[in-house]
């Protein structure tokens, strides 16, 4: 999925790039070995230097453009955590403000089709997920949705790559794994304190009900 995220941001050598939330690092690192992007880390909650590659600095890149105030982007990636966004119309804005006009911004996240006619423990699973792991944007990513929101904020060219069936084989193993913890934590009602194992369970079993997406969009201009 890394090198499908480094396709989607199609960048040369060289490109600035600002990977949003970029956890302790390992797809920057990527990214900057093997594809010779220099890229900008931001994070929440700890801060990661590592010599001679990408800066994982503590700062919210989700919250505000504020953070990258005067930094301008060849390109910005995302990778699972736009659903964690609790305002993704401002996360959009500032993924905008700080892109050069002709950047490049990716998004790789899920999006699904659950409502209140689909099976009631799939349903309740959802909310809970989306509660206990502090996702409200996946409430709203429903089919379509991630598509209008990029383009309200102004952004062109995008292009929205299923790759679901590259995903599925890794949630049919964490089923494997984790069913029988899953029957416990649920039977005792301790999900707020294991939530993975419910969302490794559940997304298996509500595999025809999400989507794993690749988005790529271009802020219009001369590159």
């Amino acid at each position: 999925m890394e090198d499908k995220l480094a396709a989607s941001l199609n960048l040369p050598p060289g490109a600035y790039v600002l990977d949003a939330g970029c956890g302790v690092g390992h797809v920057a690192i990527n990214l900057a070995t093997n594809y010779g992007f220099r890229v900008e880390g931001k994070e929440e909650h700890h801060s990661i230097r590592t010599p001679g590659k990408p800066d994982c600095s503590s700062e919210n890149g989700l919250s505000s453009s504020r953070t990258l105030r005067g930094q301008t982007f060849d390109g910005v990636y995302i990778m699972e955590t736009f659903v964690h966004a609790t305002d993704p119309e401002a996360v959009l804005a500032g993924f905008f403000h700080v892109l050069r006009p002709g950047g490049h911004l990716s998004l790789f996240e899920y999006d699904h089709e659950l409502s209140d006619d689909s099976p009631e423990d799939m349903v309740r699973s959802m909310r809970q997920i989306n509660e206990f792991a502090a996702m409200p944007t996946n409430s709203r990513s429903h089919p379509g949705v991630f598509r209008q929101m990029l383009e309200d904020a102004g952004f062109t060219d995008i292009v929205v790559r299923d790759y679901s069936d590259n995903i599925r084989p890794m949630t049919r193993l964490f089923y494997l794994i984790e069913y029988i913890p899953f029957l416990i934590v649920t039977f005792l009602g301790l999900e707020h304190y294991f939530i993975n194992t419910v969302a490794g369970v559940q997304s298996y079993r509500g595999r025809k009900h999400w989507r794993y997406l690749a988005i790529s969009a271009t802020k219009q201009g001369a590159y």
